[in-house]
């Protein structure tokens, strides 16, 4: 479902600001905060999820606490115009790739990877400029965060052995 159009209110969005804060609060907990019973801060959640406005609940994890010990982000250019549909296939096929979005400028696409090493790291390099139609990359590689608390801090799966 599409969150376009769906019209929510100021109640809606103290449970959206409560949630992204810690997703983990009961409906209990949000709803003493913004003067609702749990039973209406559940009904509000239950519909904020059926119409797409919220996603999904997630945990996000200290990069190197799951074998993530490098990062970087990628731009990437393609012979042509690569459609966004051919570009999805192709990060899709890489765990490594941890977001991904076609931006405007001189790149096509930018890509924010996560690797074990940079060994790790320039072997997933290698299997994107593989593409047939990946004319070419260039990466900049992150020394450290500066919003530590940030989502893009974090990291949702485990590094592959």
């Amino acid at each position: 479902m599409s969150s376009r159009g769906t019209s929510f209110d100021d109640l809606d969005r103290k449970i959206i600001t409560a949630l992204m804060a810690n997703a983990r609060s009961s409906f209990a907990e949000i709803g003493a905060a913004i003067g609702l019973s749990a039973t209406a801060v559940k009904r509000r959640v239950d519909r904020l999820r059926e119409t797409g406005v919220i996603t999904g609940f997630t945990a996000t994890v200290q990069p190197t606490a799951l074998g993530w010990r490098t990062e970087a982000y990628v731009e990437v250019y393609c012979e042509g115009a690569a459609p966004p549909r051919r570009l999805a296939e192709v990060v899709r096929g890489h765990p490594e790739i941890a977001a991904a979005m076609t931006v405007t400028g001189g790149a096509d696409a930018l890509l924010h990877v996560r690797a074990r090493d940079v060994e790790h790291f320039e072997d997933v390099l290698e299997r994107i400029r593989a593409e047939p139609f990946i004319r070419k990359t260039i990466s900049v590689m992150v020394l450290s965060h500066l919003l530590p608390d940030a989502p893009e801090a974090g990291a949702t799966q485990a590094a592959p052995e």
